[in-house]
């Protein structure tokens, strides 16, 4: 049986720490912000949006929402981003998706300024992470890292196969593993014959949002198992890309749905203000 990888007990003590930095940089007169902007009433943002309003009450981050409604233009949109980029008091800027269809979400992004891209998704941000620089990791990538770190799993040198392909967790986790030296193997919905490359993984991780789509036959004994998605089964229970109970037999180490990999991405937010903050504070 794998051990079960606790992404819930590693965020609260990574928010532990975090608060202890938030506590000494306020002794100093220094407020760490964070701005969310969200356009519309998705459901799912709406839950994500609490969450995170809630991890920075607890670390100590100011935190204000903009909701916008659903008829919002890109230039009334890139407007207030352009006008919290200005802000000294903001250090952290989130853009909270899904947008509305006819807004352009990368196009927003680049509007962000760099110094204060807490989610990692602005250009400069994704081209420092592929040449190497120090800069703002994507949260999910960096909480899967910053797990397989607690766990002392060696990445170095093992196939790392990743399942997913998106900008938010797919290609930054591409650069994350071979920073650590990892070989790594991309699958998306071209590749031909997904289980041929599960089967050589030694940490698999799965972010296609496709409930229980890996199933024991597809992972080899003593394999790493990263589950990013968040998906509803057909009894309509919260699930994930793994089918967790099969696989978990076969894997050295899992993440659970819920309580995995979710936790660390919020923590890894918070991380990043803190960062943002430091960061902006040394340019003064």
């Amino acid at each position: 049986m794998a051990i079960i990888m606790d992404g819930k007990a590693l965020a609260k003590k990574i928010r532990q720490e975090l608060k202890i930095e938030c506590d000494e940089l306020k002794k100093k007169g220094i407020n760490p912000k964070l701005a969310v902007i969200m356009v519309g009433d998705n459901p799912a943002s709406k839950v994500y949006v609490r969450n995170k309003s809630r991890a920075c009450n607890e670390v100590g981050i100011e935190y204000t929402e903009y909701l916008l409604k659903g008829n919002t233009t890109q230039e009334e949109l890139e407007s207030l981003i352009e006008n919290l980029n200005k802000d000294k008091k903001v250090n952290g800027i989130l853009l909270q998706s899904p947008l509305p269809e006819h807004l352009d979400i990368n196009k927003a992004f680049k509007e962000i300024a760099y110094l204060k891209d807490v989610d990692g998704f602005t250009p400069v941000s994704v081209g420092k992470l592929c040449i190497g620089d120090d800069t703002f990791v994507s949260c999910t990538p960096l909480g899967i890292i910053r797990m397989i770190e607690e766990y002392n799993i060696d990445i170095s040198g093992k196939n790392v196969v990743i399942l997913g392909r998106s900008n938010i967790v797919g290609r930054p986790l591409i650069q994350c593993c071979l920073r650590k030296n990892a070989t790594v193997t991309v699958c998306h919905s071209r590749t031909k014959d997904i289980k041929e490359h599960t089967k050589m993984a030694d940490i698999l991780i799965s972010a296609i949002g496709k409930s229980k789509f890996v199933t024991s036959d597809m992972v080899k004994d003593g394999a790493v198992i990263i589950d990013v998605g968040i998906n509803r089964d057909e009894n309509g229970k919260l699930a994930g890309d793994v089918d967790f109970e099969n696989v978990e037999r076969k894997a050295s180490y899992i993440t659970p749905v819920p309580g995995g990999v979710g936790p660390m991405t919020i923590a890894m937010l918070m991380n990043n203000v803190i960062k943002a903050t430091k960061e902006q504070e040394m340019l003064k």
